[in-house]
């Protein structure tokens, strides 16, 4: 005796003509039929929200085993079919009987007309796949954005090294003029390219080989939220940007410059300071190595030798004297005597910190620091053209640089390039002395250094007024304000970038008309 269901199934299967007879092996029906068919079995809720089955004791009851029908049902109707597989315009059977005597018949759907059906590999989402859906979309927008962003730091590289490149060949073009003796063909231009061409090409090599060594960067917790992600990030980039920066520049203009050995050795003093410092805050796995008193100390240390180097040596000057401060007219040539040497130690400790403060962000060091290369190249070429070819290389190995440290970053350069490239900086300010232009060319160098001398000294002042400490900015160096006040780091950056080109055409022009 057949239950009340399983005869209403067959009742519902007999009157589509789907079960006409149990000896009958197949039989054609329309496809509005059997969505018809189905649509009844939704109705009669034999099917669910993943998988329409006939009960199995229905259908063993008629013979059938348990590989039966199965459709995926959406809302709107019908989502897909499993189990369908289309050979030559002819579908597969989906009920299949047993192989005994008394089977039934195997049951074919011969569609009477072309209709597109779903294989087996269609598979349409149900409601909670649609969900994944959904989520899976947001996340590929997130990506988007994140290319983007990615896009952004490539367009301020790419407009960085347009800039460059024009100012550099119009320098190079009209160099004869500047130094009133005839200079070698693209004088500027090829250290520059070298130097960027080679630092680019090991910056493949030597990264991967500080990931695998596990020099990683060390983020700050007091820093903004959003640099978490820059956790475990390579650094300590200086170590390979910064060498071939010099070797480039001794490969053009010799040894035989005497300024560019300086500039070179005290370039090498300051990395070594870096590389120390950056060398203990991996030991002690914190953000801080050298405690602030100790490496100012180096830096002081390493400063005053330079001054006293300067001082005993034979330096060329065009002025047949040493320690001049070349400004525009009407002030001239400003002799400061030993004062000079405390100007010289004091631009080595501000350029180096400041330099340091400034490597907060992807990009934004490592394009100013640029920038202030060239203007100081500008600057110093009437006076010491072998000076300017070693800032031209190095603002080309600070380009080279930058395809690595470009949004997202995949190297850091670390005390150990930002120390190092200060101290270049202000030797080549101290060989010529071009002390002007310099803090012209590093603005950004000194809003950022100043902004910190700025926090901290307003908070002490308030706490000791009030007795609770206030903040001038949100956050310092002053880039990290701009974060929390809303703007993106590409943003930053490319307005950095943009200052900084007005910054040193106005370094080398002031330069040019000093000398």
């Amino acid at each position: 005796m057949r239950s009340h269901s399983s005869s209403a199934d067959l009742h519902c299967f007999s009157h589509l003509g789907v079960f006409r007879s149990p000896k009958q092996s197949s039989l054609s029906i329309h496809p509005a039929t059997f969505i018809s068919f189905l649509s009844i079995l939704r109705r009669r809720r034999l099917c669910s929200s993943s998988a329409l089955k006939l009960r199995g004791s229905s259908a063993r009851k008629h013979g059938l085993r348990h590989r039966l029908v199965k459709v995926r049902a959406m809302d709107e109707g019908i989502s897909s079919l499993n189990d369908w597989e289309d050979h030559d315009g002819l579908l597969e059977p989906i009920l299949s009987s047993s192989e005994g005597e008394d089977s039934d018949g195997e049951i074919m759907l011969n569609p009477v007309t072309d209709v597109d059906l779903p294989t087996a590999r269609e598979h349409f989402q149900t409601t909670n796949d649609a969900l994944t859906v959904t989520a899976h979309r947001f996340a590929m927008l997130g990506r988007e954005r994140k290319k983007s962003r990615i896009k952004y730091g490539v367009l301020n590289n790419i407009g960085l090294m347009i800039f460059l490149t024009v100012l550099v060949l119009f320098v190079d073009w009209c160099a004869w003029r500047i130094v009133r003796l005839p200079l070698e063909p693209f004088y500027l231009m090829r250290p520059f390219c070298i130097s960027t061409i080679l630092v680019s090409c090991a910056g493949y090599i030597c990264v991967p080989i500080l990931r695998s060594l596990k020099i990683r960067s060390i983020i700050r917790k007091e820093g903004p939220a959003r640099h978490s992600s820059k956790r475990g990030t390579p650094t300590m980039g200086g170590l390979f940007f910064v060498p071939i920066g010099i070797i480039v520049a001794f490969a053009t203009v010799g040894f035989s410059s005497i300024e560019v050995l300086g500039a070179a050795a005290a370039t090498l003093a300051f990395a070594a300071v870096g590389l120390l410092d950056d060398i203990l805050s991996l030991i002690k796995n914190r953000n801080n190595g050298l405690s602030a008193w100790m490496r100012i100390l180096l830096e002081v240390a390493a400063g005053t030798w330079f001054s006293f180097w300067l001082d005993t040596t034979n330096i060329s000057s065009p002025y047949s004297m040493k320690m001049l401060v070349p400004l525009p007219a009407p002030l001239g040539l400003i002799c400061l005597g030993k004062c000079y040497l405390f100007l010289t130690s004091f631009c080595f400790v501000s350029m180096a910190n400041g330099i340091n403060l400034t490597d907060g962000l992807d990009g934004l060091a490592g394009g100013t620091a640029a920038l202030a290369f060239i203007g100081m190249s500008i600057a110093v070429l009437p006076i010491c053209s072998e000076l300017a070819v070693f800032g031209a290389s190095m603002a080309g190995a600070c380009m080279g640089y930058l395809m690595h440290n470009r949004y997202q970053a995949s190297v850091f350069m670390g005390d150990t390039g930002s120390l190092a490239l200060g101290g270049a900086l202000a030797a080549m300010a101290a060989c010529t002395g071009m002390f002007f232009p310099l803090f012209i060319s590093s603005g950004i160098f000194i809003l950022e250094a100043v902004s910190v001398i700025m926090q901290v000294s307003f908070y002490k002042t308030t706490k000791c007024l009030h007795g609770a400490g206030c903040r001038l900015f949100w956050m310092a160096p002053f880039h990290h304000h701009l974060e929390l006040c809303g703007f993106k780091e590409p943003i930053i950056v490319a307005g950095a970038y943009v200052i900084s080109c007005i910054l040193a055409l106005f370094a080398g022009y002031v330069g040019l008309i000093s000398a």
